[in-house]
């Protein structure tokens, strides 16, 4: 993720505060907010240049997407391991009944034929 060629744009606002807002409600890590907020005169010392500062950003995207991506399938398997879980239960429920109903006929069953043979001996 993140090298595949995105071309996302991707606009930052300062509001009064000098705090960094997002345009167009792209979610941010707070690394790159802080780096956001270094003194531009850093960036013109040859630190880090517009290029690199826009890879950099489009990586951070790319890892908060991912790892949302990531909870958002946690969330979705341990649902479905819930159901599942459940589905079992409920069948080992059927099972359980069935196999004390099959085992009550038996008993039946053989207690008819032996008040049967009890009657004729």
């Amino acid at each position: 993720m993140g090298g595949g060629g995105s071309t996302r744009r991707v606009t930052f606002e300062a509001d009064e505060n000098e705090n960094i807002t997002v345009v167009k409600g792209v979610r941010l890590s707070d690394s790159v907010i802080d780096r956001m907020k270094e003194p531009s005169g850093r960036q013109h010392r040859g630190s880090v240049n517009d290029e690199e500062l826009k890879k950099r950003i489009a990586e951070e995207l790319a890892l908060e997407r991912a790892r949302r991506d990531s909870e958002a399938q946690k969330r979705r398997l341990k649902q479905e391991q819930m159901y599942v879980r459940d589905e079992f239960g409920k069948l080992l429920e059927r099972e359980r009944i069935s196999s004390n109903e099959h085992l009550t006929r038996a008993i039946l069953r053989e207690r008819a034929a032996t008040e049967e043979d009890s009657a004729y001996n």
